[in-house]
Formats: C-alpha cells, sequence, structure tokens
C-alpha cells in the first residue's frame, strides 16, 4: 500500500498533473470536461492554494492525490459554502492502481483532516454522466444532496455529501 501524506515543496507540480491527466483520461475519452484532465501546472497549484493536498507515493512515485479544502466563503456550488463543510477536489488515482484501496485511503485522510479542523462534513462533486463514479462514491457513504453546472462545462454535476460521523459500509461478500 501506498504512504499517504501531504503534499511536500519538493513534490514536483509537473508530475503531479501529469497523474492528473492519466487518472482523467478515461473521463475526458467520455467528452466531460473535467478541469484536470488537461490542466497546466500552474493551474495545479492554484486549485492547490488555500486547501489541503494529500498524495500517495509508491517507490518514489507519486500515484494518488486529493485535495480538501475548507469552507468556501464564496462558490458556485452552493454546498461548499455551508457552515461545516470541507469539500474534496483533484482526486485522482493512477489507473493501474485503480480499485486497490489508495483512493480509500486518500479519502480516509481528508476525512482525518477534516475531524482535526472542526468541520462535520465533507461534500464533492463529479460530473452527471460519470455513473460509476457516483455508485463509487455513493457505495462509500457519499449521498446525493443536489447538483451544480460549473462555468464552462458540458456537463451538470451531482454533489455528493459525506457526514464525519458516518462509518463506511462493509463491503459486500464476494
Amino acid at each position: 500500500m501506498p504512504l499517504i501524506r501531504p503534499l511536500a515543496a519538493a513534490d514536483s507540480l509537473a508530475d503531479l498533473t501529469s497523474l492528473l491527466h492519466r487518472a482523467y483520461a478515461r473521463l475526458a475519452a467520455m467528452g466531460l470536461n473535467y478541469t484536470a484532465a488537461d490542466q497546466t501546472p500552474e493551474v495545479t497549484a492554484q486549485r492547490i492554494a488555500g486547501g489541503q493536498c494529500f498524495v500517495a507515493e509508491l517507490d518514489g512515485r507519486l500515484v494518488g492525490t486529493v485535495l480538501v479544502h475548507p469552507t468556501y466563503a464564496r462558490n458556485v456550488c452552493a454546498w461548499f459554502t455551508r457552515p461545516g463543510v470541507a469539500a474534496v477536489h483533484q482526486f485522482a488515482v493512477e489507473p493501474a492502481l485503480q480499485g486497490r484501496g489508495v483512493g480509500r485511503a486518500l479519502l480516509a485522510a481528508c476525512e482525518a483532516w477534516a475531524r482535526r479542523e472542526g468541520f462535520a462534513e465533507l461534500a464533492m462533486d463529479t460530473a452527471e454522466p460519470a455513473t460509476h463514479l457516483v455508485a463509487l462514491y455513493t457505495r462509500l457513504g457519499w449521498q446525493p444532496v443536489g447538483h451544480v453546472q460549473w462555468p464552462g462545462k458540458v456537463y451538470r454535476s451531482v454533489v455528493l455529501s459525506k457526514a464525519l460521523n458516518a462509518v463506511l459500509p462493509a463491503e459486500p461478500a464476494r
């Protein structure tokens, strides 16, 4: 299992951005113009500013990332401005490692950070047509609470929320 840690000053934003591009390529191929699919390292830095970025590192390589941001004073997504809500963004796992627990570990780091910082809830959004992601997050205990239409996006997003006192559901028997 990779090491989950905060992004360090020595980490390459170019490498992190390349990871985002690889992880979002499937979504881009679906015609979904997620920002992370083709953003520059400068945009990656801007998006990280003001939040806590976590990375998953395996054998000296970045293989996953997530950003958790404190409650926004203003945001197109009204749910992200609710008191006590921290927002999760730029969630990505190296495609070859998806489904192996890296994403769960990154989300657990966000939950731990949010609890330490006094937040009661995490929220995120994902494209409504990305039904596989909506289903995944729902299985992980997130609940759809609304929608948002981000400027310039060709899709509507589902907003999902998770109360931090909630327990992850047990894995189904196989």
